[in-house]
């Protein structure tokens, strides 16, 4: 398994569509620029066949302090997003499972 990084989702994909890399990247860093400023206003995000981007509350809770265990501190609620994938993605990946194994 490998890791794509946005420069290459940018290649990959104006390898695909015969768009020039500068478009490219700027529809892909436009499209996450307006995903997350939805997010941030609370939104969600929802790509059919992909996925749903939710923002979701964590509450707040006491934990420990990594440097001294013995002290409680508080972790104040805070907002989150939450993927949760699309029926056609969950079935693609699902398929992998084999790949993995032998790799």
């Amino acid at each position: 398994m490998e890791t794509i990084t946005k420069r290459d989702l940018v290649t990959k994909l104006s390898n695909k569509t015969g768009m020039g890399q500068a478009d490219v990247l700027h529809v892909l860093e436009t499209l996450l620029d307006t995903m997350t400023g939805e997010l941030a206003q609370g939104n969600s995000v929802v790509i059919r066949n992909f996925g749903s981007f939710q923002v979701r509350e964590m509450k707040g809770k006491v934990g420990r302090n990594p440097k001294n265990p013995s002290q409680d501190m508080k972790i104040p609620p805070r907002a989150v997003v939450k993927f949760k994938p699309g029926k056609e993605m969950k079935e693609r990946v699902a398929r992998i499972l084999p790949l993995i194994q032998q790799g």
